[in-house]
């Protein structure tokens, strides 16, 4: 809304009773913010930045000069909200942070916008760390500090305004609340994933056997290996759920799921012809371990394109090797107010349901969405390295997939174990 007053933290690198111009600008901008209504609080050196940041209900985190040590990484770090950033001095101390890079780089990552306050800063920072600067200068005699108040003000309410709305649909919401309770895992591969060789009949009575309630089958570039799952299961286990899903490579944008689809999606397209083919078919967006490194993953740039898009954000996967890639999804899911998802990424019958989805029983790609609003993942520890021991030792020398097989393939025993579901009218 135009109107919306906002919550905003201003941090400044310096003392906030020091003489210099980024202070001024701090305190002239927030003056002004807040005699707008909006709720402003300021943080510098000596002021408890981390309580600041991590207690304040904040639309918006402002860190100026945010390669300064101490407070402005500090803030940075303990940000859970949209932060904006201020590069005031055209300096060559930039030059210093090239030995820090890979941090640099992860806090570059937190920033939503990305301000300079003259131009040679902008040339210096494009130099280093190529990305979008939008100039705001500060007041001068041609420009009073209501202008840049303005030129801020904007730049929050856009960043505001691609939250997603929390609320969802409460009719759909109150219809599943009455449905039974069951597990899901929304992200494993089959033998029709050329780096899997597991059955498709051995997923689903490994799935079956732990209790999973609903799975979705995501095969690399690939759907033809989840509806044949879908047919098994329709045919053969009434409690079991098969959601046709596939995980697409893009052009140069990293991987994205398909969930709910009923066709295979080409990879080779760009993230935003991908995720219109998804939409054609009626499907949901899922992306899946959107931080790490290791995987063919969207850049930053391009998941701030797409965030409009993103129905679900897959915040927990135990095949990424490094917690903080699972704890930078969960931070930007948390930021956009984006649904939360996981999926154990299984390439192995063994590595199943080590990560579960608790929502409501749905029909459906919308009832699915209303339900995952609600959800309570858990995890359960897999030795990482053990799971993928096993995936290099059942597909080195394979031919590709589909074509493989595995003599007396059976179900992947261990888990938690096979409970019947109670049955219950759809409302």
């Amino acid at each position: 809304m135009p109107d919306e007053r906002l919550s905003i933290v201003q941090v400044t690198p310096y003392r906030r009773t020091s003489p210099n111009p980024v202070n001024e600008f701090v305190e002239r901008v927030s003056a002004e913010l807040e005699r707008r209504g909006h709720r402003v609080r300021m943080a510098g050196i000596g002021d408890q930045v981390k309580k600041v940041v991590r207690e304040a209900p904040a639309d918006v985190v402002h860190v100026h000069e945010p390669f300064a040590p101490r407070v402005s990484s500090t803030a940075l770090r303990q940000s859970s909200t949209l932060n904006v950033a201020t590069f005031h001095a055209p300096q060559e101390r930039v030059l210093s942070t090239q030995v820090a890079r890979p941090l640099v780089e992860i806090f570059f990552g937190r920033l939503d916008a990305r301000t300079v306050t003259a131009p040679r800063t902008a040339e210096l920072l494009e130099r280093y760390f190529p990305a979008e600067y939008e100039l705001v200068e500060p007041a001068g005699p041609e420009r009073d500090w209501a202008e840049v108040a303005d030129q801020l003000e904007r730049i929050y309410r856009r960043l505001v305004a691609r939250r997603h709305a929390p609320a969802g649909d409460p009719a759909v919401r109150r219809r599943i609340s009455r449905r039974p309770l069951i597990e899901v895992d929304l992200h494993m591969h089959t033998d029709h994933s050329p780096d899997c060789a597991t059955p498709v009949r051995v997923l689903l009575e490994t799935a079956r056997d732990r209790g999973l309630g609903a799975i979705a089958i995501t095969d690399h570039n690939e759907v033809s290996g989840a509806l044949e799952a879908r047919r098994i299961a329709e045919q053969e286990m009434d409690d079991l759920k098969v959601i046709v899903a596939e995980e697409v490579k893009t052009a140069e944008q990293g991987e994205v799921i398909g969930l709910f689809l009923e066709e295979r999606i080409p990879r080779g397209m760009t993230m935003a012809e991908t995720i219109a083919a998804i939409r054609e078919q009626g499907g949901l967006v899922y992306v899946p371990h959107p931080f790490d490194r290791f995987h063919s993953v969207p850049d930053y740039e391009h998941l701030l394109d797409i965030v409009e898009e993103i129905d679900v954000l897959e915040v927990f996967n135990p095949r990424v090797a490094l917690t903080a890639f699972n704890e930078e999804a969960e931070r930007f899911a948390n930021k956009y107010r984006i649904v939360p998802g996981a999926g154990s990424d299984s390439h192995v019958a063994q590595g199943l349901g080590s990560v579960r989805v608790r929502i409501h029983d749905f029909d459906g790609p919308i009832e699915f969405l209303e339900a995952m609003r609600d959800a309570d993942i858990t995890r359960k520890h897999k030795n990482l390295v053990y799971v993928q021991a096993l995936k290099l030792l059942q597909t080195t020398g394979r031919p590709k997939a589909p074509k493989r097989s595995v003599a007396n393939a059976k179900p992947a025993r261990g888990g938690r174990p096979r409970r019947k579901r109670r049955s219950a009218s759809k409302s």
